[in-house]
């Protein structure tokens, strides 16, 4: 085991010095501007549908329930969660402390704030120019609707790629590195068994397809953000005097006032936001283009319903979740221990969350840290292979089941292999990938939200006549033929349609 765990070092430290170039362009000089430039674009061009629309949309979400034989919006929902909740809300939360300091968190919060109407737009996309497939699950995505709409198949190509290197790769070790690393610091499991454990869980799903995987995303995910947003809820009780003073260290940071870890300019404005920015997409996904992919899925009345599911989901994730670990984090003596000793670089990741729940609740909180990172992170896995595999069928027309039973056995390689590989490592890999993926949809959506908007507003002109639950009409677009008939048939032939 030593021998090929020094290996795998050797080989990740030559990847390094190729990709930690092109990951620092991608995020410094394109994403982080087009991020927030789209956000804002859409949220102006929505009319502020995350402000105007948010009650609603916490209704249609916990009413999406119910699709017949095929998946419904809120199992669609709770597997986009499935990969939204994962490391991104606890390690990588951690991580955006430990190098951008409190002001990440901010930032954390402005990328959820414009990601509302990034995520609709691209979920509505996925969901408007879907097909059917015949074992009853729908599939769309960014690579479908590139290819449909702009016909560029190459792009979808392009695109496809990027999310499998990211999410049936990178991520899938991003997330078992954080479980291992969780589970040996609560109970002293070597890394290498838990990965084996890990590889052994996952198979019993994904081999059972996508509906296994929304069924078990259904059975977790909200399950685990309830009692983590309890126990986050207890511990900001019980240091009630202290918010204040959380809460104007967040926003001083934010804007490159307050104290550095170490002596490095962690609290510069650019490496708040960068790292902010950062670790908000990674954990929300808005603009990535990986939850469209699970939007598609759903067996629903109207794109813009699934839409509105979607974006309510990264309120759920970064306004909700990832603030709790901010909160459990920035209220406990670890992170004061932190700024007063210097100790930056011994902390990091889920220790760094793991730690401070233990400070706020003794042994307790050291054990519901590895199990809620393990649940969290295990749904992620499965929703990844989800994304993985619907891209794969993209990719490979015509192969598509060999394709898939090749991709199985490479997420569960990758589960074995993040185990055990170097933090550092997977989350630089997990960032260049997610980059190029999200840049890559980013532009597509960005060309493309002209349909997006046409299907939002007449989703809001049947609300404004009455209509309690509107029904899509492929008319409204500019271009319907576009539309597969079967899949949103005209409201006067829909009785026909099987």
């Amino acid at each position: 085991m030593d021998v090929i765990t020094s290996l795998l070092l050797t080989l990740q430290d030559a990847a390094y010095a190729v990709m930690n170039p092109v990951s620092n362009f991608v995020w410094s000089y394109i994403l982080v501007y087009l991020l927030l430039g789209a956000g804002l674009l859409f949220t102006i061009l929505t009319r502020g549908m995350q402000f105007r629309l948010f009650g609603h949309m916490a209704r249609v979400t916990v009413s999406s329930r119910g699709a017949g034989e095929g998946i419904s919006g809120f199992q669609a929902f709770a597997t986009s969660m499935a990969a939204r909740i994962g490391t991104g809300n606890l390690a990588g939360v951690a991580i955006a402390l430990w190098v951008g300091g409190p002001g990440a968190i901010f930032w954390m919060w402005v990328t959820a704030l414009v990601g509302f109407s990034t995520a609709f737009i691209e979920s509505t996309l996925a969901q408007t120019y879907k097909h059917r497939h015949e074992d009853g699950v729908f599939r769309g995505g960014p690579a479908y609707y590139i290819e449909r709409c702009l016909g560029w198949r190459w792009l979808g190509m392009l695109f496809a790629f990027f999310l499998i290197v990211a999410y049936g790769l990178a991520f899938n070790a991003a997330q078992s590195n954080t479980i291992a690393q969780a589970v040996q610091g609560a109970f002293g499991v070597p890394r290498w068994m838990t990965g084996v454990g890990l590889v052994l869980l996952v198979a019993l799903v994904i081999f059972g397809g996508l509906k296994s995987v929304a069924r078990t995303a259904e059975k977790i995910v909200p399950t685990m953000a309830i009692l983590y947003l309890i126990v986050a809820l207890v511990i900001l009780f019980m240091n009630l005097t202290a918010i204040p003073e959380m809460l104007a260290l967040i926003i001083k940071s934010a804007f490159g006032f307050g104290p550095a870890v170490g002596g490095a300019a962690g609290y510069a404005i650019k490496v708040a936001m960068e790292n902010g920015i950062k670790r908000g997409l990674f954990s929300n996904e808005a603009g990535m283009g990986s939850t469209p992919n699970a939007a598609a899925q759903a067996n629903v009345k109207h794109p813009a319903a699934q839409g509105l599911v979607q974006a309510f989901g990264v309120f759920v994730d970064t306004i909700v979740i990832c603030t709790c670990t901010a909160v459990v984090i920035l209220l406990s003596g670890v992170y004061e221990t932190l700024l007063a000793t210097s100790a930056g670089e011994s902390i990091q990741g889920i220790k760094l969350t793991q730690d401070a729940m233990v400070d706020h609740l003794g042994g307790f909180g050291g054990i519901f840290i590895a199990v809620s990172i393990f649940f969290f992170s295990y749904t992620s896995l499965l929703a990844n292979y989800s994304f993985s595999a619907i891209n794969v069928e993209y990719l490979f027309r015509g192969h598509a089941r060999r394709a898939e039973q090749t991709l199985r056995w490479a997420v569960l390689a990758m589960v074995m292999i993040g185990s055990v590989a170097q933090l550092t490592f997977v989350w630089d890999f997990a960032d260049l990938a997610m980059g190029l993926m999200a840049t890559t949809n980013l532009l597509a959506i960005l060309m493309l939200v002209p349909a997006a908007l046409s299907v939002l507003r007449d989703y809001e002109r049947q609300r404004r006549d009455g209509i309690s639950e509107p029904v899509f009409d492929p008319q409204v677009l500019k271009r319907p033929e576009l539309v597969d008939a079967d899949v949103w048939p005209s409201p006067d032939k829909r009785d026909e349609t099987p």
